[in-house]
């Protein structure tokens, strides 16, 4: 009987995967698109529901559902703005970047120097830097995505884009679109290439340091006697309370006071809409005195920390750094010996500052998982552990509970 119920299971989850699988693959839809462009402006056809390019014959099928016509060329050149946006925060939120932070992130390529960008998650970046070497061959810069989100596969190549799971290090194309990714980095003998990359916040940090250093490796030059000492120029785009995880796995990065905003994201962005400081931030091995901050969005040049911060980010003679993490104007402590937030003040109880209405030595203030109290359950560095126990704990239970027929 358990033999029958397994057979059953499996075969509806193949069925199960089969329903989620695309209509087509990676090189079909290259080739559908090649035949797309040659349509008339009236025929070119894009389905909503199905979030797919239409030719002709498939009209019909899509005959209830609702039809964008008339797709331009420019807009098959701007795919995240016809495509909807993934929004399951459990699997695969997506959030695109502000046209903005966008256009800052390319304006500091460009300053760099650098002349080929890895686009780990960033799909919005990816089309802009394709979007402006075509309208201008004088700057033109080569970029290749990586993303989840194989929708992208109807308006790239193979060469511009590669189906890729960035939490497992996992390229859905096989050994082909591997080679790709690496020829790409190693071009030039991985000269002028930079990685930029945009993953979901609710991610564990873990899983994608793993996959970055695993990217990290395939551009890494051989040629050279000590390939170590040479670093990927990286761009990591997170949430500023993840800074010590973040630097745990990568020590020498540095975080800047630039904040991303994002369009479709309701607290992230600028605005009535959304939070007056925008948490994310950029994490980088670069140089932080080499990038330079927009004066008119508000960032000035520290001439002691020789980087550029927030206006409100002053300078603490006595820590000797520019401290404020979120953009507000941090106060120092002389108990605590550092900066801490404006809102919060020493606690005599606790001794500690946090803000006045906490609840002095109360459990909820500490890490669940380890008891410290200067993080929470959700930034411990003992999370991974604690999920792995509590999952052979619950696989323990179910196998005790099962009832066998």
């Amino acid at each position: 009987m358990n033999s029958e119920v397994s057979d059953v299971r499996i075969a509806a989850r193949e069925k199960f995967n089969q329903s989620k699988r695309p209509s087509f693959s990676h090189t079909e839809n290259v080739a559908r698109y090649k035949e797309f462009v040659l349509l008339p402006l009236p025929k070119r056809k894009f389905c909503r529901e199905c979030q797919q390019l239409l030719l002709p014959p498939e009209w019909g099928t899509h005959s209830g559902h609702q039809i964008l016509s008339d797709v331009s060329v420019a807009q098959l050149k701007r795919p995240s703005q016809l495509l909807s946006p993934l929004e399951n925060k459990k699997t695969n939120a997506q959030y695109l970047f502000a046209d903005r932070s966008c256009q800052f992130l390319l304006d500091l390529i460009v300053a760099l120097g650098f002349k080929r960008v890895l686009c780990v998650g960033t799909p919005r970046l990816h089309e802009l830097i394709k979007f402006q070497a075509s309208q201008n061959q004088k700057t033109y810069i080569d970029s290749l995505l990586l993303d989840i989100d194989f929708r992208y596969s109807q308006f790239y190549t193979e060469r511009d884009f590669c189906h890729y799971n960035m939490f497992n290090h996992y390229f859905f194309g096989g050994e082909v679109a591997y080679e790709v990714c690496q020829a790409f980095l190693q071009q030039d003998k991985g000269k002028d290439v930079i990685m930029v990359t945009d993953p979901p916040f609710g991610g564990l940090v873990e899983a994608l340091a793993f996959s970055f250093k695993k990217l990290i490796e395939m551009w890494r030059p051989t040629e050279r006697t000590d390939p170590a000492s040479v670093e990927l120029p990286i761009l990591w785009i997170f949430p500023y309370f993840f800074e010590s995880r973040i630097l745990e796995f990568f020590p020498n990065f540095s975080m800047l006071d630039y904040q991303v905003d994002y369009d479709n994201h309701a607290l992230y962005k600028h605005g009535k809409a959304g939070r007056k400081q925008s948490p994310v931030r950029i994490f980088t091995n670069l140089s932080p005195h080499l990038i330079v901050l927009p004066v008119e969005e508000g960032y000035r040049f520290c001439s002691v920390c020789q980087r550029y911060v927030s206006l409100d980010n002053q300078h603490c003679e006595i820590c000797s750094s520019c401290t404020s993490k979120d953009g507000r104007r941090w106060t120092h402590c002389l108990l605590c010996k550092k900066c801490v937030k404006p809102s919060w003040t020493h606690c005599s109880v606790c001794d500690r500052c946090a803000l006045p209405s906490h609840s002095c030595n109360n459990a909820d203030t500490r890490c669940f998982i380890c008891g410290a109290a200067d993080h929470k359950r959700t930034t411990c560095p003992n999370l991974h552990e604690a999920r792995r126990v509590y999952r052979g704990g619950k696989k323990s239970r179910q196998k005790k509970n099962k009832v066998k027929v």
